[in-house]
């Protein structure tokens, strides 16, 4: 694996491959990396000729210091996973390089979609996203770049950017990789006490409690109904949002659209400190 830390230096490395028609598979991360991440670099590697991954904790999307500050950042354990799944190229920038000092103030209008659920909770969050992202594309150039589901607003977002700018690429979302007991990966569990994880695992046993019911025949509204009765016994989940939406927009559903499909259940909760989200597509 070839580990770049500038952009003239790795665009000079992938212009040999663009030029020979190659394809560039792209795995954006802020690092701290785990299975989920791993999984993508191997559909990648899968489906394209080389495959990148940038690691960048990206100042602009955070809203919170503190949790900026508290970004697990363990460099040298990611590069030996990267290694392992045989990982092509790596990006690894600092600030400096990514926002160097005469840049470009960024704004792009997401319409709502910055506005609500993970865009209410977290001002700013998606600005920081899509700026970074856009960068990392203008420096990659990726024929087709992979997100994982967990993160299911972001990759709306981003879908959002990409044609709104008629961005030359596609994005692949890929299923939510999760721990054998249904905790969805996250590089932020490793935050969690022993005692955290436990009531975590309330938020996944949640999930599939609807996904179950619903497909036994009971109606969405109903299914959600009784998963928030079961959260509302566990101590330590203090929930921001609970919804069932349509996926084209994220727009919640009411009784008169219980027969849309698909249909999304997203989550954002505070445990042990720590905050979580999940979601699951109900077919």
């Amino acid at each position: 694996m070839e580990i770049f830390t500038t952009k003239i230096a790795l665009k000079a490395h992938l212009s040999a491959f663009s030029s020979k028609d190659k394809t560039i598979g792209f795995v954006p991360t802020m690092g701290a990396l785990h299975e989920g991440h791993l999984t993508l670099i191997e559909h990648s590697k899968r489906a394209t000729d080389i495959t990148v991954c940038s690691i960048f904790v990206n100042p602009t999307q955070f809203n919170d210091p503190a949790d900026l500050e508290k970004y697990p950042r363990p460099i040298e354990k990611d590069v030996a996973l990267l290694q392992s799944v045989n990982c092509d190229v790596l990006f690894l920038p600092t600030v400096e390089e990514m926002y160097p000092p005469n840049d470009e103030p960024w704004f792009f209008d997401l319409g709502r979609l910055d506005k609500i659920w993970e865009g209410a909770k977290r001002p700013g969050h998606y600005q920081g996203v899509t700026q970074v992202v856009y960068k990392l594309f203008d420096i990659v150039k990726p024929s087709i770049a992979f997100f994982g589901q967990k993160d299911f607003q972001q990759c709306m977002v981003i879908q959002y950017m990409v044609d709104k700018l008629h961005l030359p690429l596609r994005l692949q979302m890929v299923d939510t990789v999760r721990d054998a007991d249904g905790l969805a990966k996250s590089s932020r569990n490793v935050r969690l006490s022993s005692n955290g994880r436990k009531q975590a695992l309330s938020l996944s046993k949640a999930l599939f409690m609807i996904k179950q019911a619903f497909e036994k025949g009971t109606g969405p509204l109903q299914a959600k109904e009784e998963a928030l009765s079961f959260l509302d016994k566990v101590e330590g989940v203090e929930l921001e949002y609970f919804a069932i939406c349509n996926p084209s927009d994220l727009s919640e559903i009411d009784r008169k659209q219980q027969d849309l499909r698909p249909l999304v259940v997203i989550l954002a909760a505070w445990v042990d400190g720590v905050r979580l989200i999940d979601n699951i597509v109900l077919k």
